[in-house]
C-alpha cells in the first residue's frame, strides 16, 4: 500500500518502472499536466481496461490498453499522437508482472507511434487485481474529412481486414485452461487507416471490432444509416481454429470479441484499391470484401448463408463472455 502514499516508495515506483520505459521529453519534464503541440482538430477517446488474465496468448493487458486507445482514434480518421494511461493497483500485485506490462506498453506504443506523455498511479486494498485506464489524443487531416456510421450509402461496399473471434478465443481458452494454438490479435490499426487515407479511398465509416462482435458493429451501421446492409458468410474469414473452438462450445464469430480487426465502408469504385490497402498491412493480409450497403428494409442486417438462406442478424443481447478488454 505505501507504493501509492505518495512518498518515497511512490517515487521509487515511477522512477524504477514508469519512467524507465515511458521515457520521452514530455513525461521526463514530471509536471502535473503535459504540454504538446497541437493542431487545428483534434481526436479524443477515453477507455479501460480490466480484462483477466492479465497475461494471455498474444498480449497483455499492457499491450491491449495501447492498442485498444489507438484503434479508437484511429477510426475517426486521426492519427494517433499522445496517450495518458491511470493504473490502479491492488495490493500484492506483484512488481515483476507490472514491469512487464509497462514494458509490453512501451514496446506497443512505440509501434504505434504515440508518445506516452501523463500517468497516474493508485494502489488499493484487495487481491492483486490491476486495472488501467486511458486517455488518447489524434490528430485530423485538415480539410472537411469526416467518417460517420451514418454515412453508409447504396452501393457502397463493406470490407473486414482480417479473421474474427481470435482475441475473444485467446481469452476464454486462458480463462477455462483450454490448450489450443489460437492468439490474440490484439494489433494497432492505424497504419491500415492511413494507407486507406493516403491513398484517397472514399471512407464512409470505420470501427473497430471489439466488444459485440462484426454483427453489432454492422447493425450499428445499418440502424444509424437507415440503410439495409448484406454480407456473405462464405466471404468472412475465421481461422480453422477457431472454427473448432467455437464447435465444441457453441459460440458464433459474428458476435465475437477483437483487439486487431477493423471494418470499413467505402465507395464501391474504390473498393478494389481498399482491400490492396488493408493487405498491405502485416494486420490485414486475411482482408476481405464481406458485402455491400443495397436497398432493402432500412436498418437491416443480413447475412447470406453458405447454404443459401439469408438470416436476419440483430446487435449482441446479454453479455458476451468473458470480458475482452
Amino acid at each position: 500500500m505505501a507504493h501509492g502514499s505518495g512518498g518515497k516508495a511512490t517515487t521509487e515506483l515511477i522512477s524504477s518502472i514508469f519512467a524507465r520505459y515511458f521515457d520521452n521529453p514530455v513525461l521526463a519534464k514530471m509536471e502535473d499536466a503535459a504540454v504538446v503541440p497541437g493542431a487545428a482538430r483534434i481526436a479524443m477517446t477515453t477507455d479501460s481496461f480490466v480484462v483477466t488474465p492479465l497475461f494471455f496468448a498474444g498480449g497483455d493487458i499492457g499491450k491491449l490498453a495501447v492498442c485498444g486507445t489507438v484503434n479508437d482514434l484511429a477510426m475517426s480518421g486521426a492519427a494517433p499522437k499522445y496517450l495518458t494511461c491511470g493504473f490502479i493497483l491492488e495490493e500484492g500485485v506483484e512488481v515483476g508482472d507490472l514491469e512487464r506490462i509497462v514494458f509490453s506498453m512501451a514496446q506497443t506504443a512505440a509501434d504505434a507511434g504515440v508518445l506516452i506523455v501523463a500517468g497516474d498511479t493508485k494502489v488499493i486494498e484487495g487481491k492483486g487485481g490491476l486495472y488501467i485506464n486511458t486517455a488518447g489524443v489524434g490528430f485530423l487531416p485538415e480539410g472537411d474529412f469526416e467518417v460517420s456510421s451514418s454515412f453508409c450509402g447504396d452501393g457502397d461496399v463493406i470490407l473486414l481486414s482480417g479473421t474474427l473471434g481470435d482475441h475473444h478465443a485467446a481469452i476464454l481458452s486462458a480463462r477455462m485452461g483450454i490448450e489450443n494454438t489460437i492468439q490474440s490479435d490484439c494489433a494497432p490499426l492505424h497504419g491500415m487507416v492511413s494507407a486507406l487515407l493516403d491513398e484517397k479511398i472514399r471512407v464512409r465509416a470505420m470501427r473497430d471490432v471489439t466488444r459485440g462482435g462484426l454483427a453489432t458493429v454492422l447493425h450499428e451501421f445499418a440502424a444509424a444509416s437507415r440503410k439495409c446492409l448484406r454480407i456473405r458468410e462464405d466471404q468472412i474469414p475465421v481461422t480453422a481454429q477457431v472454427k473448432g473452438f467455437c464447435g465444441i462450445l457453441g459460440l458464433d464469430p459474428l458476435y465475437m470479441g477483437n483487439e486487431g480487426k477493423m471494418v470499413a465502408v467505402v465507395a464501391r469504385e474504390d473498393a478494389d484499391r481498399a482491400l490492396e490497402c488493408l493487405r498491405s498491412s502485416p494486420y490485414g493480409k486475411d482482408a476481405s470484401i464481406i458485402g455491400e450497403v443495397v436497398s432493402g428494409e432500412e436498418g437491416t442486417l443480413l447475412l447470406h448463408t453458405r447454404t443459401g438462406g439469408i438470416r436476419m442478424l440483430t446487435e449482441l443481447y446479454g453479455e458476451g463472455l468473458p470480458r475482452i478488454c
